[in-house]
């Protein structure tokens, strides 16, 4: 393959240049769009070019610090780089890189944490601001200038539209049979020019496989041949095991009802260990012709579409082991017919997840006794990574589901608690908790009658006696009985209120 084969324009391969070039053309205090999602099509070689400028500045005395978009956290040479030189000040719409999440939290990067199906209508609404460059990675041009999309859509196609100036990495690692993978809708408006997305099925396609994009734009195209990273998945453990037999037994119960056809509906996955060994376990289950509507497809998924057990699997990513990357990339024109990526606007569009029926399976951090769930923060105030698009499908999903092992650090944390220290999905939105000690179907009930479930069924046995004692407690002695909880132990605000009747300190 010769240089540049992948930059079939000719009038585009005259911007072809190395990424210390480009990267000089993004000016300090900029706003710069970037590729990438979990993992997945991020831009490798212009943000360590960056970086080096950014460190170079730094010696010097001078900041060079950039406000960063994404599609979602993205990989070491991009987030890690840039944020081991301080040259992030603001970061959206999701981290999971170590060095940012503790600059992050030790105040140095502002950090805005937000639903990934909101991110393209806000970066439209105009109220983020202007954005400067489009840096993305992409596979191919072809010759009348379209660009074929890399192992991510994410935003990709909101940046190319809203930034004054493109960089382009055309990655030949990615493998050339990802072109016709895609579906990217062009579709979306804001009110009231808005009107409904014609997708009804996960294996619809309503869009096109490439990304539009105005030549003149186009400042620079740099030529790398490097693999997505991401972390490998741990094998699924005994606990791991016994949630993903818990959830198999309830979509079972759930089809012998009548209330889930026998293919079940839509499957969304979070990322993570358990949400991988949840997908081992359906890949074994007598569970036949499934479908997948989620944000990224990860190894569990993989092999169920190697298997046939899953029969389509859309998402706007993948996020895959080093060896399942390595497998899937040199193996695409297989499975190309059977997954779709789209743009994040879309495959986290609440209308979509709502439409479709999706059964949403995520990860939390802790949940309450009413089943209140914090999917990100630590004590209340320290940054994890973010929520992600869990609450993109958890308040839209045919069936909400939270999943977690009962205890963490080897026992001496529950993930069951009287009060979770910070909210993501309110109690409304939680339908289904799962731990390795058994599964809390939560529909219909009323808060105490939650909070008996949750206790018994999902707490674990070395919590619950305290979990009981502080509910029965709460009984006896709180303001009010709806969710009951003992004055003296939430928060000092909710106090204040109780004793003046006011909401001044």
């Amino acid at each position: 393959m010769s240089v540049g084969s992948r930059v079939k324009s000719q009038a585009l391969r005259q911007k072809i240049m190395p990424a210390e070039a480009a990267a000089a053309l993004i000016k300090p205090g900029s706003t710069v769009g970037m590729s990438g999602f979990t993992g997945a099509g991020y831009p490798k070689a212009v943000p360590q070019a960056l970086a080096s400028r950014m460190e170079a500045s730094r010696a010097a005395g001078e900041a060079f610090r950039l406000r960063v978009w994404t599609g979602a956290s993205t990989g070491p040479e991009l987030d890690g780089a840039l944020a081991k030189a301080d040259g992030i000040e603001f970061r959206l719409p999701y981290n999971s890189d170590p060095i940012a999440r503790e600059k992050i939290n030790a105040g140095q990067m502002e950090y805005f944490d937000m639903h990934l199906s909101q991110v393209a209508p806000m970066a439209w609404q105009g109220f983020l601001g202007p954005l400067d460059t489009a840096l993305v990675e992409i596979s191919g041009i072809t010759e009348d200038g379209a660009l074929i999309p890399s192992s991510s859509v994410g935003n990709n196609k909101t940046w190319l539209d809203r930034a004054q100036n493109i960089i382009l990495e055309v990655n030949e690692w990615q493998n050339e049979a990802l072109e016709g993978m895609h579906d990217i809708y062009y579709g979306t408006a804001l009110p009231p020019n808005r009107v409904p997305i014609p997708l009804v099925r996960p294996d619809d396609r309503i869009g096109q496989t490439n990304f539009r994009c105005d030549p003149a734009k186009i400042a620079a195209i740099v030529l790398t041949d490097t693999p997505d990273r991401n972390l490998p998945f741990a094998a699924p453990d005994d606990t791991a095991r016994r949630i993903a037999g818990h959830l198999i037994e309830f979509f079972e119960h759930e089809v012998k009802k009548g209330r889930l056809p026998a293919n079940l509906l839509p499957l969304q996955s979070g990322v993570g260990n358990i949400a991988n060994a949840v997908l081992t376990g359906l890949n074994e289950s007598r569970f036949e012709n499934l479908t997948a509507y989620t944000e990224v497809i990860q190894d569990g998924m993989l092999d169920m579409l190697t298997s046939g057990k899953m029969r389509m699997a859309s998402a706007t990513s993948f996020s895959l082991s080093p060896e399942a990357a390595a497998h899937l990339n040199a193996n695409m024109a297989q499975y190309r017919s059977k997954m779709i990526l789209r743009p994040q606007e879309i495959s986290n569009h609440p209308e979509l997840v709502r439409r479709l029926g999706c059964l949403a399976m995520n990860g939390l951090i802790e949940a309450d006794i009413y089943g209140n769930v914090n999917s990100t923060h630590v004590m209340g105030s320290r940054i994890q990574n973010g929520i992600g698009g869990s609450g993109d499908f958890a308040r839209n999903a045919y069936v909400s589901i939270f999943m977690t092992p009962s205890i963490a650090k080897g026992g001496k944390i529950s993930a069951i608690v009287p009060m979770a220290s910070h909210v993501d999905h309110i109690t409304q939105d939680v339908q289904v908790i799962v731990t390795e000690q058994g599964l809390a179907d939560l529909r219909g009930l009323s808060p105490k009658q939650r909070a008996e479930l949750i206790i018994n069924n999902c707490a674990h046995p070395d919590y619950r006696p305290g979990l009981r004692d502080y509910f029965n407690r709460a009984r006896q002695h709180s303001y009010g009985q709806q969710s009951p909880h003992l004055p003296a132990e939430a928060l000092s605000w909710h106090q204040r209120f109780i004793d003046t009747g006011s909401m001044r300190g």
